[in-house]
């Protein structure tokens, strides 16, 4: 739907990308901030602040808004939807207690992942990272994962709008390249990235699918690059990682 079509409400685009915007660090913004965010003038910004002020989603302070608990219902909203959310958490943190490193769960949204669990190990790996946080899908195994679970049609689309960052000397930035990368994972059914996001990161991920075989997310064992190899990643991880997959969709409904 685009922006000049009849079913498109502006003013509920622009408390949306209100909300967005107050979401990000620092976490507390002015209304010069927010308008500029936003691409709203002024005026509009605040007449958009106030309505989230009146109905609890923000706050003003001086000259600063900030969102209020209200708002965390909107993201909640969407992972109470999920079929396995319910159970994800403590097969999430079995896994990581099991294997001693950060474990997570992500979906795709457009040309990103985006962190609906996490569950670090001690040595921590990003810890700058929680639920909601996102990262360009291409970069990390999770996101393999989820992009060679795409139909030809999707994945030809996420290929023409995705910006292929080359973050380190390690990264796939080149379409093709990442094509049949993507064709190997959706072969043997797992990925492995090793230090294309950050250099000290690597990752090995799987699919987690619904009782009907439809991919719904993807879940990721990570470590520091260079503590192992693709093999002894695969031999110390995958399986587990698939029994976790398999708990998750055997816990949601029609997963049997």
């Amino acid at each position: 739907m685009t922006k000049e079509s009849d079913g498109y409400v502006r003013a509920l685009a622009r408390g949306l990308a209100a909300v967005e915007a107050l979401g990000r660090p620092p976490g507390r913004h002015t209304l010069a901030e927010v308008a500029f965010a936003t691409e709203l003038n002024r005026a509009t910004a605040r007449r958009v602040l106030a309505t989230l002020v009146s109905l609890g989603y923000c706050e003003l302070s001086g000259r600063y808004y900030s969102l209020r608990p209200r708002a965390l219902g909107l993201g909640m909203s969407y992972l109470s939807t999920l079929p396995f959310w319910g159970h994800a958490q403590a097969v999430l943190e079995d896994l990581r207690n099991e294997l001693a490193e950060s474990c997570a769960l992500a979906v795709l949204d457009g040309t990103e992942i985006v962190y609906i669990l996490r569950a670090p190990a001690r040595r921590i790996l990003a810890g700058n990272l929680g639920i909601g946080s996102r990262l360009p899908a291409h970069l990390v195994s999770l996101g393999r994962v989820l992009l060679a679970g795409q139909t030809q049609a999707s994945l030809d689309a996420y290929l023409t709008a995705a910006e292929l960052t080359k973050r380190t000397d390690r990264t796939i930035s080149d379409p093709e390249t990442l094509r049949a990368e993507l064709a190997k994972v959706a072969q043997s059914g797992f990925a492995w990235v090793d230090g294309e996001l950050d250099p000290a990161i690597c990752g090995l991920a799987v699919p987690v699918r619904d009782g009907k075989g439809r991919l719904l997310a993807a879940i990721s064992v990570n470590t520091i690059s260079g503590s192992l190899t693709e093999a002894v990643a695969k031999e110390r991880f995958l399986v587990p990682l698939r029994r976790a997959a398999q708990e998750m969709r055997l816990r949601s409904p029609g997963g049997d």
